[in-house]
């Protein structure tokens, strides 16, 4: 009897030091999505034009002469071809891809965030960097999964039919064009550079977001000193957040942009003709490509003008989503 009550001692002792997650989960998860996608929504409409000459600089087959010759290039072809409703061409994938990514984004980070302090540290403990940097990585392979499909549709939409004068195929055409090809697979294609992307490029971003703001915050008079609350000085001046803002979009889509590239090339092979040998090529494949083509510059083709419209995207981002957050708090 004594044995059987030590150990439902040891299974009640177990059982109260078992992590617990802060309560209203469920309030803070809807206030992600909603807050998230309304940021992400808003960051879309403005960067689309430049994304879409992004995508098709990448998207330049590797056997034929370079259709355009720079940005600047892509931008005055692609206005005189169709205006600017052709800049904004696909971009209803790329709007649910913005709400279903930063959504996944925002709310991601915050449960593993929860996680490694329900686990190894206390609710109220303010996590190391190297933490912080970890829960992005963490967070940016999660989203991964859902937005490949999003972006195969959405660079198919970008790209000119390569030859042709017809009337491109709109979203639910190409989603059903892409099942009857490669079955449900088929839309994860280019899965291994979105992984790759959004892993290293969501530890870039938090980390850049959360390092920037963490050096603003370090050179503020402590809050003791000036009779304010902890959360009232944690809190940036809008400048300041959007500083930060900007600097993890730079960081996120710089330091991983080859990853892109080539998955932009692979999801576009069909309409670019780049498979013309009529075999789809792998990861691997298409980074070697690229590299005969043009070396790194290949890699990096269309990277200025990408990071040059993520400043102002990301930080709108983060200013709009934090915003929201603290409005209703």
């Amino acid at each position: 009897m004594a044995a059987a009550e030590h150990t439902i001692a040891i299974d009640n002792e177990t059982a109260m030091e078992l992590p617990t997650l802060p309560p209203n989960q469920g309030l803070e998860a809807f206030k992600d999505i909603v807050f998230g996608s309304a940021a992400g929504m808003a960051g879309k409409v403005i960067e689309f034009p430049f994304d879409t000459v992004k995508v098709r600089l990448q998207s330049q087959p590797d056997h034929l002469p370079l259709r355009y010759q720079g940005p600047l290039d892509c931008f005055r072809q692609s206005f005189q071809a169709d205006g600017l409703r052709g800049l904004y061409r696909g971009i209803s994938a790329p709007l649910a891809g913005a709400a279903v990514e930063n959504s996944c984004l925002f709310f991601s980070y915050r449960i593993i965030q929860d996680i490694l302090r329900a686990t190894f540290y206390t609710s109220t403990d303010v996590l190391p960097f190297p933490a912080l940097v970890l829960c992005g990585a963490a967070s940016g392979s999660i989203t991964s999964l859902a937005l490949t499909p999003i972006e195969l549709i959405k660079c198919k939409m970008q790209v000119p039919l390569a030859g042709t004068n017809a009337t491109a195929p709109g979203p639910l055409a190409l989603v059903a064009s892409v099942f009857r090809q490669d079955g449900i697979l088929g839309f994860w294609r280019g899965q291994l550079g979105t992984l790759i992307r959004e892993t290293g490029g969501g530890a870039a971003w938090f980390g850049g977001y959360e390092g920037v703001s963490a050096l603003f915050r370090a050179t503020r008079v402590p809050s003791a000193e000036v009779g304010q609350s902890k959360t009232d000085a944690d809190k940036l001046p809008l400048c300041q957040q959007m500083i930060a803002g900007a600097a993890a979009g730079v960081s996120y889509n710089f330091l991983f942009y080859p990853a892109d590239t080539i998955k932009s090339r692979m999801q576009t092979e069909d309409i670019t003709h780049v498979a013309h040998h009529g075999e789809r090529q792998t990861f691997w494949g298409v980074a070697k490509a690229l590299w005969r083509q043009q070396g790194l510059r290949a890699l990096y083709r269309g990277c200025g003008i990408t990071v040059a419209r993520s400043a102002p995207s990301s930080a709108f981002i983060f200013t709009v989503y934090e915003g929201l957050r603290t409005h209703f708090a």
